[in-house]
């Protein structure tokens, strides 16, 4: 029984929270000199920075992804304020836990007048009567939001409570930022791991950073699954090598959101990387893409896109290619697909270049601007002008069409536009791959029919 006791009043003394808690949870930061990163908002003498330090704390939106600190960032300017600190979860709460929260901060508020932060994490998930509901609390002051969104929010927030936040983005933690607080859990004897001797090899505390992609908290739980696994040596101490830290942190975390910015980062990254024809580049990001969980077919669809917009006529053939591949990545799934999907993308950043099919969208403009002009007679059903020339009692517009097979090299000229667009030219040929040749043919039918050539019947 004694063995028992003595064992627990010695955690008692290493840890202040809950010991079931993992070690990135109990080392979170608590103050402003705690928390890592995002120097360009609370280093010295930034914005945040003056703002926590003053004490005057307006509603604030925290633009980021996914690890980057926005919830921690929030707990810590609450702590700095002295303010009661509140949370909503946007995909779990609504309207109901918001009233409630209110009421709870009208209460303190007249009791001890306190403030209230109240942090609503995902706040891009409301829609915008939830969003609209925050504006009259916000307005009199009764709570301080701090929202905190992976989304873009121009994109995903209504402007009236945008214009009542001030918006910080916060960027990527970087590998600097993971090693110190690697550091600090080595150190800190309360809530991290400097209660117990522990030797992390340089290489060891390099892979676990570099393997956490900025995640502090996989970092952390990494090191801690490390420290308690390893059995002691004989002087007490817990060596953590490299192998040791390549088993406790087996798999790369990968940045990167399927439904926030970074997908569409990196999906824009991945596509100007094939048209600028870098073909490592465009490998590279959609390795990323694919590592970060990205839907292989979502690529696909991509490299079907880019093969009529960027390939175009150059190779029209690319489509084709695209195709196939997306069939033989269907039949055979992975992890085969990755040489359907590296065939496709090698193919295409390989590929002569042309955008001459967006001449369809310069079409399209002219038809929303002009409306569309009237079939001439010629091209009309020829049915429905035999019908109104036999009832109409004139002549059939049918006979003046030309049918280019009954004359020499299958041409002959006529027109098949509207009357007053006649000289219009939407097509801009491209000068690379097969495309020329096209343009050539095009080039000679124009020749022909200004010199009013092959207009003869076979």
């Amino acid at each position: 029984m004694d063995l028992f006791e003595e064992k627990s009043s010695k955690k008692s003394q290493h840890f202040s929270q809950d010991d079931n808690q993992p070690l990135a949870t109990r080392m979170r930061p608590r103050s402003l000199p705690e928390f890592k990163g995002q120097e360009h908002l609370v280093g010295k003498g930034k914005m945040l920075h003056r703002m926590i330090e003053s004490g005057v704390i307006g509603s604030l939106i925290f633009y980021g992804p996914p690890s980057s600190g926005k919830t921690t960032l929030a707990h810590v300017i609450s702590r700095e304020i002295d303010a009661r600190f509140e949370v909503i979860n946007a995909v779990l709460d609504g309207l109901k836990e918001l009233r409630k929260v209110v009421a709870k901060a009208e209460h303190q508020k007249k009791v001890n007048g306190k403030k209230t932060i109240l942090f609503v994490d995902e706040i891009h998930r409301w829609n915008k009567a939830q969003q609209d509901a925050l504006l009259p609390h916000l307005e009199s002051g009764i709570i301080t939001l701090v929202g905190a969104t992976t989304e873009n929010p121009f994109y995903s927030m209504v402007s009236p409570l945008l214009s009542r936040c001030q918006l910080f983005e916060l960027y990527p933690l970087t590998k600097r930022d993971v090693l110190a607080m690697i550091d600090d859990a080595l150190e800190n004897e309360e809530r991290g791991l400097g209660f117990m001797k522990i030797e992390l090899t340089e290489k060891a505390k390099d892979h676990l950073a570099e393997y956490a992609g900025g995640d502090i908290r996989n970092a952390l739980n990494a090191l801690e699954v490390a420290a308690l696994s390893t059995p002691k040596r004989e002087d007490g101490v817990v060596e953590i090598t490299l192998e040791i830290a390549k088993q406790s942190i087996q798999r790369r975390s990968v940045r990167y959101d399927r439904t926030g910015d970074e997908h569409y980062h990196y999906a824009s990254a991945f596509i100007k990387s094939m048209r600028g024809s870098d073909v490592d580049a465009a490998l590279y990001w959609m390795n990323a893409m694919l590592e970060g969980g990205e839907d292989p077919n979502f690529i696909f669809r991509r490299l079907l896109i880019f093969a009529s917009e960027d390939v175009g006529m150059a190779d029209p053939y690319a489509l084709t290619v695209v195709n196939a591949a997306h069939d033989a990545f269907v039949k055979n799934g992975m992890p085969e697909g990755f040489y359907f999907l590296a065939h496709a993308c090698i193919f295409l950043a390989l590929s002569p270049k042309s955008n001459s099919t967006t001449a369809v969208f310069e079409v399209n403009q002219q038809i929303k601007n002009k409306g569309v002009g009237e079939v001439p007679a010629h091209l009309r059903d020829k049915t429905a002008n035999k019908l109104a020339s036999m009832y109409l009692d004139s002549k059939n517009a049918s006979d003046d069409y030309k049918y280019p097979h009954q004359f020499k090299g299958n041409w002959v000229k006529q027109d098949y536009l509207p009357e007053e667009l006649k000289k219009h030219h939407w097509y801009k040929s491209g000068t690379e791959g097969r495309e020329p040749k096209l343009n050539r043919r095009l080039d000679e039918i124009k020749q022909r029919g200004s010199k009013n050539k092959w207009n003869e019947q076979k």
